[in-house]
């Protein structure tokens, strides 16, 4: 298939041109079919006792997450100082280790 920059004017119009036929047609065979096809539209309707389910889902989860009044579902786990020491301390060594062989990142 060709690209549009590498068509020709001619060529351009009449793929305009069956374009419009090809709407025309669409919105022919919609009105015969009473909207059922082709209305072109692309959305869909939905039940008022269907939107009523989706709220009442969403605002169930939004209940579950907003729970214990900060958002979080748990609470945040704190690293013991001994671990904190642990984890300086070979960022340390790693360091050390890239100034001596000359590198400026790791």
């Amino acid at each position: 298939m060709k690209s549009i920059s590498s068509l020709s004017a001619e060529q351009l119009r009449r793929a305009a041109a069956i374009k419009e036929q090809i709407d025309s047609l669409e919105n022919e065979l919609g009105k015969i079919l009473g909207g059922a096809a082709g209305s072109g539209n692309g959305r869909r309707t939905m039940s008022a006792s269907a939107r009523a389910r989706i709220a009442a889902a969403q605002r169930a989860r939004w209940a579950k997450v907003k729970g214990n009044g900060n958002g979080r579902k748990t609470t945040r786990r704190k690293m013991s100082a001994a671990a904190r020491a642990k984890i300086a301390a070979a960022a340390k060594a790693r360091w050390a280790k890239a100034k001596a062989a000359g590198r400026k990142s790791l």
